[in-house]
């Protein structure tokens, strides 16, 4: 049977792309607002993916530098090569292990990351290892337990009615702890009592049934990963069941919500 990160597969960044990567450039822009960090910081940040979060804070926030890392190689060398911005360094790295030397920045920050993490405890620690006195730890994590990415939640539940092993796959049972109790006990755990969690919400729009369909086929992320391990006949029949519940021959439009965190580093 396979296991739930058989199907973790976030290394392709043009899948990636189709799949997570257009509404990870949205939430990165509400949770930036929300975060209203100062100019002229440097920043650290865990998990670049293909750069969502990085471009807007080269866009919008005027950094005076940031190093962006990930543990897949591939997303680091894809994002290096669409982000010529002489701010933005880049380096492969896990969360457990950041390539800098403690109190170097003012920000560090983490998007849609933290719960594929291998301990998050260890990573926050790290987080606050590497903060400068009064520099901002930050990170924002989909609320999956609460179905709060609709469009993957309902893959999941068609997923489910159809095979049961489906069930475990599902990030909301996967990710329990992504909500805003569960993420505000691992902060105080990691000693980060005083973290502000918040919703940040967004909507998530297909032009049509068929472009909702397409990001799942390609396997990147452990929904698209799990479709595309299924036989042809049994992916036809759960897009069958998802066009049953979703296609009205015309836009697919879904909420997306994701919980932000932000705490400040004291010396």
């Amino acid at each position: 049977m396979p296991t739930q990160s058989d199907f973790d597969s976030w290394s392709a960044g043009q899948s990636y792309e189709h799949y997570m990567g257009r509404w990870s450039r949205m939430v990165a822009k509400e949770f930036l607002s929300w975060l209203d960090p100062k100019k002229s910081a440097d920043w650290l940040e865990i998990g670049c993916g293909t750069g969502a979060l990085t471009s807007e804070i080269l866009q919008d926030y005027e950094p005076n530098s940031i190093l962006a890392t990930d543990a897949s190689a591939d997303f680091v060398n894809h994002t290096r090569e669409t982000i010529k911005d002489p701010k933005a360094s880049f380096k492969t790295a896990t969360a457990q292990d950041l390539p800098v030397e403690d109190e170097c920045v003012d920000i560090v920050t983490s998007a849609l990351v933290l719960n594929f993490v291998p301990d998050h405890r260890e990573t926050l620690i790290e987080m606050r290892r590497v903060l400068r006195p009064g520099g901002i730890l930050s990170f924002y994590v989909w609320d999956y337990p609460g179905g709060g990415v609709s469009f993957i939640d309902a893959f999941w539940k068609a997923a489910a009615s159809l095979d049961e092993k489906a069930v475990d796959l599902d990030e909301g049972a996967r990710f329990p702890f992504c909500t805003a109790k569960g993420l505000g006990q691992l902060c105080s755990y990691a000693g980060l009592p005083d973290a502000d969690i918040a919703p940040i919400e967004i909507i998530t729009e297909f032009p049509d049934f068929e472009a909702f369909w397409y990001p799942f086929t390609l396997g990147a992320g452990p929904a698209p990963g799990y479709c595309k391990s299924l036989s042809d006949e049994h992916r036809e029949a759960l897009k069958a069941l998802l066009a049953e519940k979703l296609d009205e021959g015309g836009p697919v439009r879904l909420t997306a919500r994701a919980w932000a965190m932000k705490s400040v580093a004291w010396g």
